[in-house]
């Protein structure tokens, strides 16, 4: 094998590892928040629950609508003052 692709092969080798560690820290860092419905801003939900007027990421119109939700560190939710779940899952839970 010749020099240049030697040098081809360890550089993609390394690109895949870098990639896989991305992955992993990525991952690890969404296990340490939850999700926290009506303590978002206009425009700055990560999504929203099935009875949300809009699809998801950022299209939220009115500021802590309890159908949104944003993602925030894990046991800081209750202390913003919101919930763990929309409401309508409250309801189904009682």
């Amino acid at each position: 094998m010749s020099q240049s692709r030697k040098m081809i092969h360890a550089a993609a080798a390394t690109l895949l590892a870098a990639g896989v560690l991305v992955a992993s820290s990525s991952s690890m860092a969404d296990e340490a928040k939850e999700k926290c419905f009506g303590v978002a801003k206009a425009g700055q939900n990560d999504c929203g629950s099935k009875a949300s007027k809009h699809s998801c990421a950022g299209q939220s119109k009115v500021d802590h609508d309890p159908n949104d939700f944003k993602l925030v560190p894990k046991g800081s939710c209750e202390k913003m003052g919101g919930k763990m779940s929309p409401p309508a899952a409250d309801m189904m839970s009682k």
